[in-house]
């Protein structure tokens, strides 16, 4: 159980930074198999989740001075993107960190806009919480009328 809890914390915290990851698999597929408590699978995934943006959130703080450099891991116009949200619907925009494609670079832009963590942390934790917690309810059938 220890291992498969760590493969999901990893594959969570992955998923969350710009690194390709796919943890929604992972969680459902852990789901399915009914060997551990869903509120737990769903408690370690967003906990990996968060911190994975909390790691993007730092990577924008150091933004200006490395986004020219080759290894950087946010192309410029994801950047852009994900900066025209932020700066049209402000902190709320972190709500929707989930989202793929634009929900990562969105918690860098928040670092590199100096969005204070204390801030960024609730936001960002109640939409990849909420995330999880559909997830969980769709598979398990909680969901179904």
């Amino acid at each position: 159980m220890m291992a498969e809890l760590g493969g999901l914390f990893l594959a969570a915290l992955l998923a969350a930074t710009l690194l390709p990851a796919q943890s929604e698999a992972v969680l459902v597929g852990l789901l399915v198999k009914g060997d551990t408590a869903p509120w737990l699978l769903v408690l370690v995934a967003s906990v990996g989740n968060v911190l994975g943006a909390v790691i993007n959130w730092l990577i924008g703080r150091s933004a200006e001075r490395l986004m020219h450099r080759r290894w950087f891991p946010v192309k410029p116009e994801a950047l852009a993107r994900a900066e025209g949200w932020y700066r049209r619907y402000g902190r709320w925009s972190l709500l929707l960190s989930w989202l793929p494609v634009v929900g990562d670079p969105l918690t860098v832009v928040a670092g590199a806009l100096r969005e204070p963590l204390v801030t960024f942390l609730p936001l960002v934790a109640i939409g990849k919480v909420g995330r999880y917690l559909v997830l969980a309810g769709a598979t398990l059938g909680w969901l179904s009328a």
